[in-house]
C-alpha cells in the first residue's frame, strides 16, 4: 500500500504548520487589493511538496534553522511568482482546479502580483543576510527560465532529440527540486560537500518526477490531474513520444510528426499517436529512465546518515514516480 502524504510529513508536522503562518505573513500587503489576491493564493496550497524538500533535508543533514523556514519561504515566493507569469503568457485561466490570477484580475494585474512576489522573496533573503540561500534559488529561476525557452525553440521545428529533452526537464523542473534540498542542506550549516549532494539529490528527484508526469499524458485512466494528450496537443516533445519517433521508419515518422504539428487539435488523430507510442515501446522505456533516476537519487541519500527524515526522503522518492495525479 501507498504511503500517504501526510504519513511523509510526520516528523516534520509541526515544522509545515510553523511554516504556513511564517508564510502568510511574509505575503501581507498595506494594499487592500494585493493582500485579498495573497490571501487567494495561500488558499490555494497544494501538496507542499516543495517545502516537504526544504525542511526533511534540513533535518536529514542536521537540523532546522530560522533561515530553513526563510529558504522554504523565498522558494515558494519565486516559484509562485513564475507560476502566475506563466499563465499570463499562456492565457490560461486555470491552475489546478482554480482560476488563475489572471483569469480573476486580468493579465496586468497578474504581472504585477508576480513582480510582488518575486520582490517579497528578494528582500525576505536580502534583509536576513541569506546570500548563499538566494544564490542557490536564483539560480533554480534563471535555469527555469532557459528550459522554456529552449522548449519553445524546439517545439517549433519538432526537433528535440533525447539529450535535449533531459536538458529542458532538468532546467524546468528538476532544478527546482534540486535548490529546495539545496536550500534545506545549506539552511543547517552543513559543507559545500553535502550541499552539493542534496542538490544532486533533488536533481535527480525531480527528473523522475518529470518524466512520471509525461507519461501522464498517455495514460487512459480517468484520475489523474491532466486530460490525457495534452502534451500532444500543446506540441511538447515528451520521453515516450522521442522514444517512439526514433524507432519509426522514415514514413511513420513523417505522419506522426505532421499529426502533432498540423493536426493536434483533432482527438481521434492525438489517440492515434497515443496508441504509436504505446505499441512503440515509449511507455516502457520511459518508465525505465524514470526508475533509473529515482534509483540514482536512493544511491546518494544514503550517503547521510539514518533518521526518521532520511526515511521520509525515501519514502516521497517513492511517491514521486507512485502518484497517480
Amino acid at each position: 500500500m501507498a504511503v500517504s502524504i501526510k504519513e511523509i510529513q510526520a516528523p516534520i508536522e509541526d515544522e509545515i504548520k510553523d511554516f504556513e503562518k511564517k508564510f502568510r505573513d511574509s505575503m501581507k500587503s498595506n494594499v487592500v487589493l494585493l493582500d485579498r489576491i495573497m490571501t487567494y493564493i495561500v488558499k490555494r496550497k497544494g501538496k507542499q511538496l516543495r517545502p516537504m524538500f526544504v525542511f526533511l533535508m534540513a533535518k536529514t543533514c542536521g537540523g532546522i534553522s530560522e533561515s530553513t523556514y526563510r529558504g522554504a519561504a523565498l522558494i515558494e515566493l519565486l516559484h509562485t511568482a513564475t507560476l502566475v507569469h506563466d499563465d499570463v503568457v499562456d492565457d490560461a485561466n486555470y491552475r489546478r482546479g482554480f482560476f488563475s490570477i489572471n483569469a480573476l484580475w486580468k493579465n496586468k494585474i497578474a504581472v504585477l502580483v508576480g513582480d510582488y512576489l518575486l520582490s517579497k522573496g528578494l528582500l525576505l533573503s536580502l534583509q536576513n543576510d541569506d546570500f548563499s540561500i538566494l544564490k542557490i534559488v536564483s539560480n533554480a529561476v534563471k535555469e527555469m527560465s532557459e528550459g522554456e525557452l529552449l522548449q519553445i525553440e524546439k517545439a517549433r521545428n519538432l526537433d528535440i532529440t533525447e539529450e535535449v529533452y533531459f536538458e529542458i526537464i532538468r532546467q524546468k523542473t528538476a532544478s527546482l527540486i534540486a535548490s529546495c534540498c539545496a536550500v534545506g542542506a545549506a539552511s543547517s550549516g552543513v559543507d559545500t560537500n553535502a550541499i552539493e549532494n542534496a542538490r544532486l539529490f533533488g536533481e535527480k528527484v525531480g527528473m523522475a518526477f518529470q518524466i512520471k508526469d509525461d507519461l501522464f499524458d498517455y495514460n487512459t485512466e480517468a484520475a489523474i490531474g491532466k486530460p490525457i494528450g495534452i502534451d500532444i496537443k500543446e506540441r511538447k516533445m515528451t520521453l515516450p513520444l522521442i522514444f517512439a519517433l526514433n524507432k519509426a521508419n522514415w514514413w511513420e515518422k513523417r505522419k506522426i510528426i505532421n499529426i502533432v504539428k498540423n493536426q493536434n487539435d483533432n482527438p481521434k488523430k492525438v489517440a492515434e499517436v497515443i496508441q504509436f507510442v504505446k505499441n512503440s515501446g515509449g511507455i516502457a522505456y520511459a518508465t525505465e529512465i524514470m526508475n533509473t533516476y529515482m534509483n540514482q537519487a536512493n544511491s546518494i541519500l544514503e550517503t547521510f546518515p539514518s533518521s526518521p527524515y532520511k526515511q521520509s526522503l525515501q519514502q516521497l522518492v517513492k511517491y514521486t514516480i507512485e502518484r497517480d495525479k
